[in-house]
């Protein structure tokens, strides 16, 4: 699906640059002074789409600092909506391609990663471009603090089970693995916008978490 031109959202971002940080990579080792209380956790969901998860994960956990990073422009517009109506002030986004999250990240400053609903790339010829490729393992290892986690959440069997593989070949630890979360009733789980659409067809959502070893 072509994604329509939005040539108001650069003037919005703008409009709005206490929530869309300007000049992210800027930021690598002091994001956390974004924010009110530096002191809190940072979780990061690569991805954000049009944001009714972290705007969602932000009104829930007012305990923990947010980023949100999203490429797409005339996508991430529809999460600043979200997350100013949600009327709160832990979550940041980034209009940015997080090809290499070290970069805009310092060794060991986010505590949890998000990945929701990623491309799965099915094709083996672009394997590479998985996010659960072992390239991109080696960048989350890297941001993450000792002990920090990753959530995964998909609608795509081939996906997850090529993740859990992955996941497994890099050594790392399998915290909780879910083939049907919605069957599981998670009442502290906060859905996107995918993940509504998908459940409402009758697909299962796959979820995992896991921990790099030390």
């Amino acid at each position: 699906m072509r994604l329509r031109n939005k040539p108001w959202a650069d003037d919005f971002m703008r409009e709005n640059d206490h929530i869309v940080v300007q000049e992210p990579f800027e930021w690598k080792g002091k994001w956390n002074n974004q924010f009110n209380k530096p002191e809190q956790p940072l979780h990061l969901e690569i991805g954000s789409g049009k944001g009714q998860f972290i705007a969602g994960m932000g009104k829930q956990h007012p305990e923990i600092n947010f980023i949100g990073i999203e490429i797409v422009k005339s996508v991430i517009v529809g999460a600043l909506k979200k997350v100013k109506q949600a009327e709160t002030d832990n979550v940041r986004l980034v209009n940015e391609n997080a090809e290499d999250l070290r970069e805009m990240f310092e060794t060991n400053e986010v505590d949890h990663i998000y990945l929701n609903f990623s491309d799965p790339w099915p094709k083996n010829r672009h394997e590479k471009r998985r996010l659960t490729y072992h390239t991109f393992l080696d960048q989350y290892k890297e941001v993450l603090k000792p002990g920090g986690e990753i959530t995964l959440k998909t609608d795509n069997k081939g996906f997850f089970e090529y993740s859990i593989v992955s996941f497994s070949q890099y050594g790392m630890i399998l915290e909780d693995v879910s083939v049907d979360l919605h069957a599981d009733e998670d009442p502290l789980n906060v859905p996107t916008e995918y993940e509504e659409k998908f459940s409402a067809k009758g697909q299962p959502i796959y979820r995992c978490k896991v921990k790099f070893t030390t």
